[in-house]
């Protein structure tokens, strides 16, 4: 998570080096809400918030201590 910037924005394959899922995952959990959802900066470029994927890690790893 230290290579994430602490704000802006992150493309999928960003995202998907620190969430290890497939493309296919990534937006089906993106569709039932299970991941956050993008933000179109364009026609063409889709991104993530850094804020909404380190949320997303630390409740990950919050689960992950739980169990």
């Amino acid at each position: 998570m230290e290579h994430l910037p602490e704000t802006g924005f992150i493309r999928l394959r960003e995202v998907l080096t620190v969430i290890p899922v497939g493309k296919t995952c990534w937006w089906e959990g993106v569709k039932s809400g299970r991941f956050p959802k993008p933000v179109k900066l364009s026609a063409r470029c889709t991104a993530w918030r850094a804020e909404d994927i380190r949320k997303l890690i630390e409740e990950i790893s919050d689960r992950m201590e739980q169990s």
